[in-house]
């Protein structure tokens, strides 16, 4: 009876010890996106928190043709001509729900500001982040993988 016991309150304190870590997950960390067109891990975004609200910058460019030194040409705001490493592309984005929005990204190859949206997969290693116009369907996804 007391094995029977002590395995089933070893059982409880698993399942409730997953559902605490589950709830504390969070896109805060470094994340790796991926080149649409050719499949190759093409930067190092890093995602910090601030008062509740999400923001995203380039660490590092991870293409063979990234010198660290391109620049934001093709931007219209206050990143015009600068430095792509090190700029904020995402900001604003609030916690709702199971998800966070609210906020805008910056697409660096054409200069384009899009409302924006990300949603963490349940095991916290991959990130979902939309960009859109408008509403969510008109919009392109990529999928971001955690690298710490």
């Amino acid at each position: 009876m007391i094995k029977i016991f002590s395995c089933l309150s070893l059982c409880l304190f698993l399942a409730f010890s997953n559902i605490v870590i589950a709830q504390d997950l969070s896109p805060v960390g470094l994340w790796k996106t991926i080149d649409d067109k050719t499949g190759k891990p093409r930067s190092l975004i890093r995602i910090n928190e601030n008062n509740g609200e999400l923001s995203a910058v380039v660490e590092k460019g991870l293409l063979a043709t990234d010198t660290g030194e391109a620049i934001c040409d093709k931007c219209t705001d206050e990143r015009k001509d600068k430095k792509i490493i090190g700029m904020t592309i995402a900001k604003g984005l609030k916690k709702n729900g199971n998800q966070y929005d609210g906020g805008e990204i910056l697409d660096p190859n054409n200069g384009k500001i899009y409302r924006c949206k990300m949603k963490l997969d349940e095991t916290g290693n991959t990130l979902e982040v939309r960009g859109y116009i408008g509403i969510s369907l008109l919009g392109r996804s990529q999928v971001w993988n955690r690298v710490e």
